[in-house]
């Protein structure tokens, strides 16, 4: 068992599920939700609350697989944010390093769900999530963590590299997935990754960060700033490298995806809590990529997030 910090945003999710009026239609290269007319008023089949965040599902997937999960991350004290620390109590996430913020909301998301297609569109009030400067790296002093699991910061480069720099002192082990925030600073944040020992992002992120087209070139460029590079590349499966090993995989199972919302969270923290459960490279991101396909197909950022106790079926991954 390991003892896993993820710092970052905590959301509570409302879901509108419909079946028809947000039907997704195409006008040339983008869509939009078809049959929603300004100034009527739809009927739609239910409402789901959730509750989500990259810090917040990345502890969930932690605390699942059996290890001592920490979750640093800004609410407020309102119904929202209730409703997050009864999730985080019933999964058993430690939340004393949680802090409330007076004269913000907590973060909430409104995500609007056609069923027939997977499709959404999310509407976000950041509020208590919008910031992170009020967090303390002295803090992992206290907590003495193996992992630090760090989610988008909202581009807060100067605590994040607090953090770095303190979880560096301290030994601690750091895995980051930056966010647009982080991404908007390609320059500093290519010099705050001699902190990380593991990085995951996409393809499109990882384009803005290194040069190169295909993904072999963009793990060999990312590989010379931190030890383990993943990118992922939806449908497409992805790359990793640890400077040992390097293996390109496919996705674990085609699914129907009910809500692509969660996906990269769960990937990146379920490679975590492999790894952190003793396993090996390659079966790490056997468990990541399960683990996002199980989310993916349930309503809700973190639902689906597995165990590790489950039976896992071979799956598209090879050595290269």
């Amino acid at each position: 068992m390991a003892r896993i910090v993820s710092l970052g945003s905590a959301l509570q999710d409302i879901y509108l599920v419909d079946h028809d009026d947000l039907v997704a239609t195409s006008i040339g290269d983008t869509a939009i939700f078809g049959k929603v007319l300004v100034g009527s008023k739809v009927d739609i089949d239910r409402i789901s609350y959730e509750v989500g965040g990259g810090g917040v599902n990345s502890a969930i997937t932690f605390a699942r697989n059996g290890h001592e999960s920490i979750f640093m991350g800004n609410i407020s004290r309102d119904s929202a944010g209730a409703a997050i620390i009864r999730r985080l109590d019933r999964e058993g996430v430690d939340s004393s390093y949680v802090k409330f913020l007076e004269r913000k909301t907590t973060g909430t998301s409104v995500v609007l769900l056609d069923t027939k297609s997977g499709e959404r569109t999310i509407l976000t009030c950041r509020g208590a999530s919008e910031q992170f400067g009020n967090f303390e790296a002295k803090d992992l002093e206290l907590i003495e963590p193996d992992w630090l699991y760090v989610t988008t910061l909202r581009g807060d480069l100067d605590t994040l590299e607090k953090f770095f720099r303190k979880a560096k002192e301290l030994n601690i082990k750091v895995m980051f997935n930056p966010g647009v925030g982080e991404l908007a600073h390609p320059k500093e944040l290519l010099r705050l990754l001699k902190f990380v020992d593991v990085l995951n992002v996409n393809k499109e992120e990882a384009s803005k960060l290194v040069p190169g087209v295909v993904l072999t070139e963009l793990l060999y460029h990312l590989n010379g700033y931190v030890p383990t590079a993943i990118i992922t590349d939806g449908a497409m499966g992805g790359i990793a490298g640890d400077g040992s090993e390097i293996y390109r995989f496919g996705i674990y199972e085609d699914v129907r995806i009910k809500d692509a919302t969660g996906a990269g969270d769960a990937f990146g923290s379920g490679f975590l809590a492999a790894i952190c459960s003793g396993k090996s490279f390659r079966s790490a991101l056997i468990f990541a990529s399960a683990n996002s396909t199980s989310v993916v197909a349930k309503i809700g950022a973190n639902r689906g997030a597995m165990t590790g106790r489950e039976k896992l079926h071979p799956m598209p991954i090879q050595k290269i």
